[in-house]
């Protein structure tokens, strides 16, 4: 029996043990309007089925974020992040790439190496990476000549980083009492914006961390991607409630506006891995049709992949931004 999110203490899940977890009703993360409609409800995929809690979705009625509430509070939802979180995993193998990320591959939307993508301009420079994980992708960039830093709440992935690649990574969020206004040439953060509770308070923090020029780049799933428009609750982009804040392009660019960049037009990205992980978590949930079942193959899953980049609605989406000089 699934126990939907309410204002009062709920038991918690299989990974939310000890102390009941403190939920709390938001505004709207962009606009602060109260004002929300639902767009769905849905479990924690991690837990076995029928062992977690349903999460509301809702979207503001005045600038149409969409995002989760009630959500657990951020003292509290760390206990929905299971130790074998696979952003903090650690790599079975590093990637060593010094050359740029291929001009093909970029216009094609094709994920890069870590599936994070290297910059498309070339070092020396000064770089941030807000939720760096175990440093995939600092490596990747201090290897091109680039100053790095990175940032995770997360100790055990920020230790990794320190020992394992000799990076330097620091634990906590922004501000951060260690980082400098003007510090840094390159903020990036990929998959991380959505998980945090207040992201344009977030942005406004690496808009002055950043030089007068300095670049931004996000990357968000896309809840306006046709794969969850297929697969709804069973979307892999979904991952309640540990992403809080559910952007299209539309409203991604809002945001970053909002915070004072300037922002180029949002671009799309592929993963065929999501569709094959969609896809099996539909047939999970008890969608066994015919369009499941073949998108669980691989080929069939890069084929659909493509259909979704063309129609300019992937399950992913990249944001480059200025700080204006």
């Amino acid at each position: 029996m699934l126990n939907r999110v309410s204002l009062t203490p709920l038991p918690t899940d299989a990974h939310a043990t000890g102390p009941n977890v403190a939920w709390e009703e938001t505004p709207c993360p962009l606009c602060g309007a109260d004002a929300c409609v639902p767009v769905l409800e849905a479990p924690d995929p991690l837990p076995a089925p029928g062992t977690g809690l349903v999460f509301a979705v809702v979207r503001c009625a005045c600038c149409s974020l969409i995002y989760t509430n009630p959500r657990p509070s951020e003292r509290t939802i760390s206990r929905f992040y299971p130790t074998d979180y696979q952003p903090h995993r650690r790599p079975t193998q590093m990637r060593r790439s010094r050359r740029a990320r291929p001009l093909w591959a970029r216009v094609s939307g094709r994920p890069c190496p870590e599936r994070r993508g290297v910059l498309p301009w070339t070092g020396p420079g000064r770089l941030l990476d807000f939720g760096c994980g175990v440093g995939g992708f600092l490596k990747t960039m201090a290897d091109q000549g680039w100053n790095v830093t990175g940032l995770d709440a997360s100790i055990g992935a920020v230790e990794q980083a320190r020992e394992r690649l000799g990076l330097t990574a620091l634990v906590g969020t922004l501000p951060h009492p260690e980082l400098r206004p003007g510090s840094f040439d390159v903020v990036t953060m990929w998959h991380s914006l959505e998980h945090v509770h207040r992201p344009l308070e977030l942005l406004r923090e690496a808009y002055k961390l950043l030089v007068p020029g300095g670049k931004i780049i996000l990357a968000t799933p896309n809840i306006a991607s046709l794969p969850y428009h297929v697969f709804g609750r069973s979307w892999f982009g979904l991952d309640l409630p540990r992403h809080l804040t559910h952007f299209t392009p539309h409203t991604l660019t809002a945001m970053v506006s909002a915070a004072g960049f300037r922002p180029d037009p949002v671009r799309q990205l592929r993963h065929s891995d999501w569709m094959r992980s969609s896809a099996a978590r539909a047939e999970r949930d008890g969608c066994r049709g015919l369009l499941t079942k073949v998108l669980k193959w691989k080929p069939a899953a890069r084929l659909g992949a493509w259909v979704c980049y063309a129609a300019r609605a992937s399950d992913c989406i990249v944001c480059v931004a200025e700080r204006p000089k």
